[in-house]
Protein backbone atom coordinates (compact mmCIF):
# COMPACT_ATOMS: atom_id res chain seq x y z
CA UNK A 1 0.00 0.00 0.00
CA UNK A 2 1.20 3.13 -1.10
CA UNK A 3 0.38 5.74 1.16
CA UNK A 4 0.69 9.36 -0.67
CA UNK A 5 0.54 12.57 1.46
CA UNK A 6 1.13 16.07 0.43
CA UNK A 7 0.08 19.34 1.92
CA UNK A 8 -0.97 22.80 0.26
CA UNK A 9 -0.13 26.14 1.38
CA UNK A 10 -2.56 28.89 1.60
CA UNK A 11 -0.62 32.55 1.62
CA UNK A 12 -2.59 35.21 3.19
CA UNK A 13 -2.67 38.86 1.14
CA UNK A 14 -0.29 41.52 2.52
CA UNK A 15 -1.97 43.98 3.93
CA UNK A 16 -1.45 47.53 2.64
CA UNK A 17 -0.15 50.50 5.04
CA UNK A 18 -1.04 53.36 3.61
CA UNK A 19 1.02 56.61 4.95
CA UNK A 20 -0.86 59.85 4.39
CA UNK A 21 1.82 62.88 4.98
CA UNK A 22 -0.42 65.79 6.08
CA UNK A 23 0.98 69.00 4.41
CA UNK A 24 2.05 71.31 7.27
CA UNK A 25 0.03 74.14 8.78
CA UNK A 26 1.47 77.76 8.95
CA UNK A 27 2.17 78.72 12.29
CA UNK A 28 -0.47 81.57 12.85
CA UNK A 29 0.61 83.82 15.57
CA UNK A 30 -3.14 84.44 18.22
CA UNK A 31 -3.72 86.83 20.87
CA UNK A 32 -3.10 85.64 24.34
CA UNK A 33 -7.03 84.22 25.24
CA UNK A 34 -6.05 85.22 29.01
CA UNK A 35 -6.54 88.78 30.02
CA UNK A 36 -3.51 88.39 32.62
CA UNK A 37 -1.75 86.59 29.48
CA UNK A 38 -2.50 89.75 27.03
CA UNK A 39 -1.33 92.11 29.69
CA UNK A 40 2.51 90.48 30.10
CA UNK A 41 2.35 90.11 26.20
CA UNK A 42 1.88 93.71 26.07
CA UNK A 43 4.36 94.44 28.76
CA UNK A 44 7.01 92.17 26.92
CA UNK A 45 6.39 93.47 23.47
CA UNK A 46 6.56 97.27 24.60
CA UNK A 47 9.54 96.64 26.82
CA UNK A 48 11.85 94.46 24.53
CA UNK A 49 12.50 97.37 22.31
CA UNK A 50 13.60 99.45 25.22
CA UNK A 51 15.30 96.67 26.15
CA UNK A 52 17.13 96.42 23.22
CA UNK A 53 18.24 100.18 22.47
CA UNK A 54 19.36 99.79 26.35
CA UNK A 55 21.75 96.83 25.53
CA UNK A 56 22.90 98.82 22.76
CA UNK A 57 23.98 101.97 24.47
CA UNK A 58 25.67 99.47 27.08
CA UNK A 59 27.56 97.89 24.38
CA UNK A 60 28.85 101.41 23.30
CA UNK A 61 29.59 102.55 26.18
CA UNK A 62 31.91 99.56 27.54
CA UNK A 63 33.56 99.53 24.15
CA UNK A 64 34.25 103.25 24.41
CA UNK A 65 35.39 102.44 27.99
CA UNK A 66 37.45 99.54 26.62
CA UNK A 67 38.76 101.85 23.62
CA UNK A 68 39.76 105.06 26.32
CA UNK A 69 41.16 102.18 28.81
CA UNK A 70 43.06 101.27 25.63
CA UNK A 71 44.53 104.52 24.53
CA UNK A 72 45.39 105.92 27.83
CA UNK A 73 47.53 102.91 28.67
CA UNK A 74 49.31 103.45 25.29
CA UNK A 75 49.69 107.01 25.45
CA UNK A 76 51.22 106.53 28.84
CA UNK A 77 53.59 104.08 27.64
CA UNK A 78 54.57 105.95 24.43
CA UNK A 79 55.28 108.85 26.57
CA UNK A 80 57.49 106.80 28.58
CA UNK A 81 59.41 105.30 26.17
CA UNK A 82 59.84 108.19 24.29
CA UNK A 83 61.31 109.41 27.80
CA UNK A 84 63.87 106.94 28.29
CA UNK A 85 64.93 107.12 24.66
CA UNK A 86 66.20 110.44 25.64
CA UNK A 87 67.66 109.57 28.71
CA UNK A 88 69.44 106.26 27.14
CA UNK A 89 70.51 108.41 24.65
CA UNK A 90 72.33 110.70 27.04
CA UNK A 91 73.52 107.97 29.30
CA UNK A 92 75.12 106.30 26.06
CA UNK A 93 76.85 109.56 25.15
CA UNK A 94 77.87 110.42 28.66
CA UNK A 95 79.53 106.55 29.01
CA UNK A 96 80.61 107.13 25.61
CA UNK A 97 82.47 110.42 26.13
CA UNK A 98 84.21 109.07 29.62
CA UNK A 99 85.94 105.78 28.30
CA UNK A 100 87.44 108.23 25.34
CA UNK A 101 88.85 110.77 28.22
CA UNK A 102 89.65 107.90 30.79
CA UNK A 103 90.32 105.10 28.09
CA UNK A 104 89.56 102.90 30.71
CA UNK A 105 87.36 99.92 29.24
CA UNK A 106 84.90 99.19 31.91
CA UNK A 107 83.13 102.22 31.40
CA UNK A 108 82.22 100.36 28.07
CA UNK A 109 79.67 98.25 30.12
CA UNK A 110 77.54 101.51 30.93
CA UNK A 111 77.44 102.29 27.18
CA UNK A 112 76.61 98.47 25.99
CA UNK A 113 73.52 98.19 28.67
CA UNK A 114 71.73 101.58 27.82
CA UNK A 115 72.88 100.38 24.08
CA UNK A 116 70.26 97.22 24.66
CA UNK A 117 67.63 99.54 26.73
CA UNK A 118 67.87 101.31 23.80
CA UNK A 119 67.20 98.83 21.38
CA UNK A 120 64.59 97.28 24.02
CA UNK A 121 62.37 100.45 23.54
CA UNK A 122 62.53 100.99 20.18
CA UNK A 123 61.37 97.24 19.88
CA UNK A 124 58.41 98.11 22.30
CA UNK A 125 57.82 101.33 20.69
CA UNK A 126 57.30 98.94 16.90
CA UNK A 127 54.05 97.41 19.03
CA UNK A 128 52.19 100.73 19.47
CA UNK A 129 49.83 102.23 17.22
CA UNK A 130 51.98 105.35 15.36
CA UNK A 131 51.54 107.24 12.54
CA UNK A 132 53.85 106.46 9.40
CA UNK A 133 55.97 109.74 10.63
CA UNK A 134 56.21 108.33 13.68
CA UNK A 135 57.43 104.71 12.04
CA UNK A 136 59.65 106.51 9.78
CA UNK A 137 61.54 108.56 12.94
CA UNK A 138 61.52 105.05 14.48
CA UNK A 139 63.51 103.31 11.78
CA UNK A 140 66.00 106.39 11.38
CA UNK A 141 66.03 106.09 15.56
CA UNK A 142 67.21 102.81 15.13
CA UNK A 143 69.54 103.20 12.31
CA UNK A 144 71.83 105.83 13.39
CA UNK A 145 72.06 104.09 16.96
CA UNK A 146 73.36 101.16 15.66
CA UNK A 147 75.80 103.05 13.30
CA UNK A 148 77.22 104.58 16.37
CA UNK A 149 76.87 101.16 18.11
CA UNK A 150 79.15 99.74 15.06
CA UNK A 151 81.16 103.09 15.52
CA UNK A 152 82.07 102.05 18.88
CA UNK A 153 82.61 98.83 19.09
CA UNK A 154 84.78 98.00 16.13
CA UNK A 155 86.96 101.10 18.18
CA UNK A 156 86.61 103.14 14.59
CA UNK A 157 86.89 106.37 16.16
CA UNK A 158 90.35 108.25 15.96
CA UNK A 159 92.00 111.24 17.65
CA UNK A 160 90.12 110.25 20.67
CA UNK A 161 87.04 111.81 19.19
CA UNK A 162 83.68 111.17 20.48
CA UNK A 163 80.71 109.78 18.07
CA UNK A 164 78.51 112.25 17.34
CA UNK A 165 75.18 111.94 19.25
CA UNK A 166 73.83 115.32 18.05
CA UNK A 167 71.64 113.68 15.58
CA UNK A 168 70.29 110.73 17.15
CA UNK A 169 69.32 113.60 20.44
CA UNK A 170 66.78 115.82 17.27
CA UNK A 171 65.50 112.48 16.61
CA UNK A 172 65.00 111.47 20.02
CA UNK A 173 63.96 115.02 20.78
CA UNK A 174 61.64 115.07 17.37
CA UNK A 175 59.58 111.71 18.46
CA UNK A 176 59.20 112.73 22.11
CA UNK A 177 57.42 116.19 20.31
CA UNK A 178 55.53 113.87 18.38
CA UNK A 179 54.42 110.96 21.52
CA UNK A 180 51.46 113.24 21.81
CA UNK A 181 50.18 112.28 18.22
CA UNK A 182 48.60 109.00 18.95
CA UNK A 183 46.95 110.19 21.93
CA UNK A 184 45.28 112.97 19.45
CA UNK A 185 44.39 110.36 17.12
CA UNK A 186 43.01 107.50 19.67
CA UNK A 187 40.61 111.01 20.99
CA UNK A 188 39.48 112.09 17.77
CA UNK A 189 38.87 107.62 16.90
CA UNK A 190 36.83 107.92 20.41
CA UNK A 191 34.85 111.53 19.60
CA UNK A 192 34.28 109.99 16.43
CA UNK A 193 32.97 106.79 17.79
CA UNK A 194 30.82 108.32 20.72
CA UNK A 195 29.25 110.70 17.87
CA UNK A 196 28.58 107.81 15.61
CA UNK A 197 27.70 105.69 18.50
CA UNK A 198 24.96 108.77 19.93
CA UNK A 199 23.47 109.32 16.63
CA UNK A 200 22.74 105.12 16.32
CA UNK A 201 21.43 105.64 19.77
CA UNK A 202 19.06 108.81 18.28
CA UNK A 203 18.21 106.99 15.42
CA UNK A 204 17.50 103.78 17.37
CA UNK A 205 15.05 105.48 19.68
CA UNK A 206 13.56 107.41 17.06
CA UNK A 207 12.78 104.39 15.34
CA UNK A 208 11.66 102.38 18.38
CA UNK A 209 9.71 105.34 19.74
CA UNK A 210 6.28 105.06 17.10
CA UNK A 211 6.60 101.25 17.86
CA UNK A 212 6.24 101.52 21.14
CA UNK A 213 3.42 104.09 20.74
CA UNK A 214 2.17 101.64 18.35
CA UNK A 215 1.84 98.87 20.71
CA UNK A 216 0.84 101.11 23.22
CA UNK A 217 -1.87 101.61 21.20
CA UNK A 218 -2.25 98.49 20.04
CA UNK A 219 -2.32 96.40 23.16
CA UNK A 220 -4.48 99.94 24.98
CA UNK A 221 -7.09 99.04 22.56
CA UNK A 222 -7.05 95.30 23.07
CA UNK A 223 -7.68 95.58 26.53
CA UNK A 224 -9.84 98.70 26.81
CA UNK A 225 -12.36 97.94 23.83
CA UNK A 226 -14.24 95.01 25.46
CA UNK A 227 -14.12 97.10 28.95
CA UNK A 228 -15.99 99.49 27.01
CA UNK A 229 -17.81 97.30 25.12
CA UNK A 230 -19.18 96.12 28.84
CA UNK A 231 -19.77 99.49 29.60
CA UNK A 232 -21.68 100.51 26.93
CA UNK A 233 -23.80 96.92 27.51
CA UNK A 234 -24.17 97.44 31.00
CA UNK A 235 -25.24 101.00 29.74
CA UNK A 236 -28.32 99.62 27.57
CA UNK A 237 -29.48 97.33 30.68
CA UNK A 238 -30.00 100.51 32.72
CA UNK A 239 -31.28 102.32 30.41
CA UNK A 240 -33.98 99.54 30.03
CA UNK A 241 -32.91 98.86 26.24
CA UNK A 242 -32.47 94.58 25.72
CA UNK A 243 -32.65 94.60 22.50
CA UNK A 244 -29.31 94.18 21.48
CA UNK A 245 -27.66 91.14 21.93
CA UNK A 246 -24.44 91.40 24.28
CA UNK A 247 -20.49 89.83 22.41
CA UNK A 248 -17.55 90.86 23.95
CA UNK A 249 -14.83 89.87 22.00
CA UNK A 250 -11.39 89.78 24.03
CA UNK A 251 -9.68 87.94 27.28
CA UNK A 252 -11.28 85.11 28.25
CA UNK A 253 -12.73 86.65 31.25
CA UNK A 254 -13.69 89.97 29.87
CA UNK A 255 -15.86 87.35 27.80
CA UNK A 256 -17.15 85.60 30.58
CA UNK A 257 -18.57 89.00 31.75
CA UNK A 258 -20.26 89.66 28.73
CA UNK A 259 -21.60 85.94 28.33
CA UNK A 260 -22.84 86.63 32.31
CA UNK A 261 -24.90 89.90 31.08
CA UNK A 262 -26.34 88.93 28.16
CA UNK A 263 -27.82 85.92 30.64
CA UNK A 264 -29.14 88.61 32.53
CA UNK A 265 -30.53 90.72 29.27
CA UNK A 266 -31.81 87.16 28.34
CA UNK A 267 -33.38 86.87 31.46
CA UNK A 268 -34.59 90.72 32.05
CA UNK A 269 -36.78 90.22 28.67
CA UNK A 270 -38.64 87.02 29.71
CA UNK A 271 -39.28 89.40 32.42
CA UNK A 272 -40.18 92.15 31.18
CA UNK A 273 -42.53 89.73 28.52
CA UNK A 274 -44.09 88.49 31.49
CA UNK A 275 -44.63 91.67 33.11
CA UNK A 276 -46.35 93.46 29.63
CA UNK A 277 -49.11 90.01 29.32
CA UNK A 278 -49.85 90.67 33.23
CA UNK A 279 -50.73 94.10 32.37
CA UNK A 280 -52.64 93.19 29.15
CA UNK A 281 -54.11 90.85 30.99
CA UNK A 282 -55.33 92.68 34.19
CA UNK A 283 -56.02 95.47 32.26
CA UNK A 284 -58.82 94.03 29.89
CA UNK A 285 -59.70 91.94 33.19
CA UNK A 286 -60.33 95.74 35.17
CA UNK A 287 -62.00 97.44 31.87
CA UNK A 288 -65.00 95.25 31.41
CA UNK A 289 -66.71 95.95 34.64
CA UNK A 290 -65.33 98.97 35.53
CA UNK A 291 -67.15 100.29 32.22
CA UNK A 292 -70.35 99.02 33.73
CA UNK A 293 -69.47 100.61 37.24
CA UNK A 294 -69.35 103.99 35.33
CA UNK A 295 -71.67 103.54 33.16
CA UNK A 296 -74.30 102.72 36.36
CA UNK A 297 -73.22 105.72 38.16
CA UNK A 298 -73.87 108.02 35.02
CA UNK A 299 -77.10 107.20 34.99
CA UNK A 300 -77.47 107.97 38.67
CA UNK A 301 -76.24 111.22 38.68
CA UNK A 302 -78.76 111.93 35.52
CA UNK A 303 -81.80 110.82 37.36
CA UNK A 304 -82.78 108.01 34.92
CA UNK A 305 -83.31 105.52 37.63
CA UNK A 306 -84.78 108.40 39.71
CA UNK A 307 -84.78 111.32 41.32
CA UNK A 308 -81.45 111.65 43.82
CA UNK A 309 -81.22 113.56 46.81
CA UNK A 310 -77.98 115.89 47.34
CA UNK A 311 -76.19 113.32 49.32
CA UNK A 312 -77.06 110.38 47.14
CA UNK A 313 -76.01 112.72 44.15
CA UNK A 314 -72.72 113.61 45.60
CA UNK A 315 -72.23 109.74 46.21
CA UNK A 316 -73.12 109.55 42.35
CA UNK A 317 -70.49 111.94 41.52
CA UNK A 318 -67.79 110.47 43.43
CA UNK A 319 -68.37 106.75 41.95
CA UNK A 320 -68.16 108.69 38.31
CA UNK A 321 -64.98 110.58 38.80
CA UNK A 322 -63.22 108.24 40.69
CA UNK A 323 -64.53 104.99 37.72
CA UNK A 324 -63.50 108.00 35.01
CA UNK A 325 -60.29 108.12 36.91
CA UNK A 326 -59.42 104.29 37.45
CA UNK A 327 -60.10 103.91 33.37
CA UNK A 328 -57.97 106.01 32.58
CA UNK A 329 -55.17 104.57 34.80
CA UNK A 330 -55.83 101.19 32.98
CA UNK A 331 -56.01 102.67 29.56
CA UNK A 332 -52.64 104.01 29.95
CA UNK A 333 -51.53 100.51 31.50
CA UNK A 334 -52.83 99.25 27.76
CA UNK A 335 -51.00 101.75 26.27
CA UNK A 336 -47.90 101.52 27.92
CA UNK A 337 -47.95 97.88 27.40
CA UNK A 338 -48.24 98.55 23.45
CA UNK A 339 -45.48 101.09 23.52
CA UNK A 340 -43.05 98.04 25.34
CA UNK A 341 -44.35 95.49 22.78
CA UNK A 342 -44.05 97.46 19.35
CA UNK A 343 -48.02 96.98 18.66
CA UNK A 344 -48.33 101.10 18.37
CA UNK A 345 -50.40 102.12 15.57
CA UNK A 346 -51.03 105.49 14.49
CA UNK A 347 -53.72 106.75 12.29
CA UNK A 348 -52.92 109.88 10.51
CA UNK A 349 -55.26 112.29 9.86
CA UNK A 350 -55.83 116.66 9.87
CA UNK A 351 -57.96 117.90 12.67
CA UNK A 352 -58.31 121.09 14.45
CA UNK A 353 -56.23 121.08 17.79
CA UNK A 354 -59.19 123.43 19.27
CA UNK A 355 -61.80 120.83 19.05
CA UNK A 356 -59.85 118.11 20.58
CA UNK A 357 -58.84 120.61 23.55
CA UNK A 358 -62.30 121.22 24.27
CA UNK A 359 -63.09 117.40 23.89
CA UNK A 360 -60.68 117.16 26.77
CA UNK A 361 -61.57 119.93 28.90
CA UNK A 362 -65.32 118.31 28.68
CA UNK A 363 -63.93 115.16 30.05
CA UNK A 364 -62.62 117.15 33.08
CA UNK A 365 -65.56 119.52 33.32
CA UNK A 366 -66.70 117.73 36.67
CA UNK A 367 -63.22 118.22 38.47
CA UNK A 368 -62.70 121.37 37.34
CA UNK A 369 -66.03 122.73 38.48
CA UNK A 370 -65.81 120.83 42.03
CA UNK A 371 -62.21 121.95 42.71
CA UNK A 372 -63.28 125.87 41.47
CA UNK A 373 -60.34 126.33 39.19
CA UNK A 374 -59.92 128.76 36.70
CA UNK A 375 -59.28 127.45 32.78
CA UNK A 376 -57.44 130.21 31.01
CA UNK A 377 -56.82 129.47 27.01
CA UNK A 378 -55.73 130.97 24.41
CA UNK A 379 -55.28 128.60 21.10
CA UNK A 380 -54.62 129.89 17.53
CA UNK A 381 -57.01 128.35 14.93
CA UNK A 382 -54.87 125.60 13.69
CA UNK A 383 -55.42 122.54 12.14
CA UNK A 384 -52.82 119.16 12.89
CA UNK A 385 -51.29 116.15 10.71
CA UNK A 386 -51.23 113.58 12.83
CA UNK A 387 -53.17 110.98 15.76
CA UNK A 388 -56.43 112.85 16.52
CA UNK A 389 -56.37 110.04 19.93
CA UNK A 390 -52.98 110.56 20.43
CA UNK A 391 -52.82 114.22 20.24
CA UNK A 392 -56.02 113.84 22.59
CA UNK A 393 -53.93 111.54 24.94
CA UNK A 394 -51.29 113.80 25.25
CA UNK A 395 -53.05 117.08 26.14
CA UNK A 396 -55.35 114.78 28.42
CA UNK A 397 -52.22 113.33 30.80
CA UNK A 398 -50.69 116.96 31.10
CA UNK A 399 -54.21 118.28 32.00
CA UNK A 400 -54.64 116.17 34.33
CA UNK A 401 -51.20 116.77 36.16
CA UNK A 402 -52.21 120.22 36.26
CA UNK A 403 -55.71 119.61 38.10
CA UNK A 404 -54.20 117.04 40.09
CA UNK A 405 -51.50 119.64 41.96
CA UNK A 406 -53.35 122.65 41.63
CA UNK A 407 -55.17 124.15 44.93
CA UNK A 408 -58.48 124.56 44.96
CA UNK A 409 -59.18 128.19 43.24
CA UNK A 410 -55.77 128.04 40.85
CA UNK A 411 -55.95 128.93 37.59
CA UNK A 412 -54.35 126.96 34.54
CA UNK A 413 -53.09 128.56 31.71
CA UNK A 414 -53.59 126.97 28.24
CA UNK A 415 -51.59 129.24 25.92
CA UNK A 416 -50.95 128.48 22.15
CA UNK A 417 -48.83 130.18 19.55
CA UNK A 418 -46.89 129.76 16.50
CA UNK A 419 -43.39 130.12 16.71
CA UNK A 420 -42.87 129.71 12.68
CA UNK A 421 -45.75 128.98 9.96
CA UNK A 422 -45.09 124.91 10.71
CA UNK A 423 -44.70 124.56 14.53
CA UNK A 424 -47.47 124.62 17.32
CA UNK A 425 -46.15 125.83 20.64
CA UNK A 426 -48.36 124.78 23.73
CA UNK A 427 -48.11 126.01 27.05
CA UNK A 428 -49.68 124.18 30.26
CA UNK A 429 -48.72 126.45 33.30
CA UNK A 430 -50.21 125.18 37.02
CA UNK A 431 -50.20 127.16 39.97
CA UNK A 432 -49.04 124.06 41.69
CA UNK A 433 -45.82 123.27 44.57
CA UNK A 434 -44.19 122.32 41.49
CA UNK A 435 -41.30 119.78 40.82
CA UNK A 436 -38.74 118.97 43.03
CA UNK A 437 -35.50 119.89 41.18
CA UNK A 438 -34.66 116.26 41.81
CA UNK A 439 -36.88 114.96 40.09
CA UNK A 440 -36.80 116.56 36.65
CA UNK A 441 -34.22 114.08 35.29
CA UNK A 442 -36.59 111.22 36.16
CA UNK A 443 -39.95 112.84 35.52
CA UNK A 444 -40.61 111.36 32.46
CA UNK A 445 -39.36 107.51 33.18
CA UNK A 446 -42.17 104.91 33.50
CA UNK A 447 -43.96 104.73 36.71
CA UNK A 448 -41.95 107.00 38.21
CA UNK A 449 -43.01 109.18 40.72
CA UNK A 450 -41.78 112.32 42.39
CA UNK A 451 -41.57 113.95 46.10
CA UNK A 452 -44.33 116.42 45.34
CA UNK A 453 -47.67 115.01 46.67
CA UNK A 454 -50.85 116.09 44.81
CA UNK A 455 -53.89 117.84 46.23
CA UNK A 456 -55.86 115.17 45.07
CA UNK A 457 -55.67 112.25 47.17
CA UNK A 458 -55.52 110.00 43.94
CA UNK A 459 -51.54 109.06 42.92
CA UNK A 460 -51.28 108.29 39.22
CA UNK A 461 -49.31 105.09 38.21
CA UNK A 462 -46.36 107.44 36.71
CA UNK A 463 -47.08 106.47 33.30
CA UNK A 464 -48.66 109.31 31.91
CA UNK A 465 -45.74 111.42 31.08
CA UNK A 466 -43.97 108.47 30.04
CA UNK A 467 -46.71 107.55 27.50
CA UNK A 468 -47.05 111.88 26.92
CA UNK A 469 -43.29 111.82 25.91
CA UNK A 470 -43.35 108.80 23.18
CA UNK A 471 -46.65 109.95 21.52
CA UNK A 472 -44.84 113.43 21.06
CA UNK A 473 -41.46 111.63 19.40
CA UNK A 474 -43.82 109.58 16.91
CA UNK A 475 -45.14 112.86 16.02
CA UNK A 476 -42.00 114.16 15.36
CA UNK A 477 -42.07 116.85 18.30
CA UNK A 478 -40.81 117.30 21.71
CA UNK A 479 -41.85 118.06 25.23
CA UNK A 480 -39.79 119.81 28.06
CA UNK A 481 -40.71 120.92 31.44
CA UNK A 482 -39.40 123.94 33.44
CA UNK A 483 -40.15 125.58 37.27
CA UNK A 484 -42.79 128.53 36.80
CA UNK A 485 -42.72 131.22 39.04
CA UNK A 486 -43.06 132.16 41.55
CA UNK A 487 -44.14 128.67 42.04
CA UNK A 488 -46.02 126.13 39.63
CA UNK A 489 -44.99 124.23 36.73
CA UNK A 490 -44.25 124.86 32.99
CA UNK A 491 -44.94 121.88 30.07
CA UNK A 492 -43.87 123.32 26.91
CA UNK A 493 -45.12 121.16 24.33
CA UNK A 494 -44.06 121.44 20.65
CA UNK A 495 -45.69 119.55 17.48
CA UNK A 496 -45.09 119.97 13.77
CA UNK A 497 -48.46 120.80 12.02
CA UNK A 498 -47.74 118.66 9.04
CA UNK A 499 -46.31 115.26 8.65
CA UNK A 500 -43.11 114.84 7.33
Amino acid sequence: MKIKTGYTSTRLPSPVITIRIMPAQPATWRLPHSFLKLILAGFILVALPLILALAYSAIAIDKLSVQSEQAVHQAEELAHDSHMLVEQNMDMEHSARTYLILGDKSLLEGYFHAHQQFESIITDLGTLPLNAGQKKMLVALSSDEQAIYQSIRNKSTTNGSAPDFSGLFRLTQQFLETSDAPVEHEISAMQAMSRQARTMVFGLLSALIPIVIFLVSGFSYLITHPIRQIHEAINHIGQGDLSHAINIRGPKELKQIGERLDWMRQHLLALEAQKTIFLQQMSHELKTPLTSIREGADLMNENVLGVLNEKQRHVAQIMLTNSMELQKRIEDLLNYSAIQTGKLSFVWQTFAVQKTLDAVLREHALTILNRKLNIRQSLPDVTLDGDEQKIRIIMDNLLSNAIKYSPPGANIDLQGTLPDPDHLQLEIVDEGPGIDPADVAHIFEPFYQGRTKPESHIRGTGLGLSITQEYVREHGGKIEVYPHQPHGTRFVLTLPLHRS
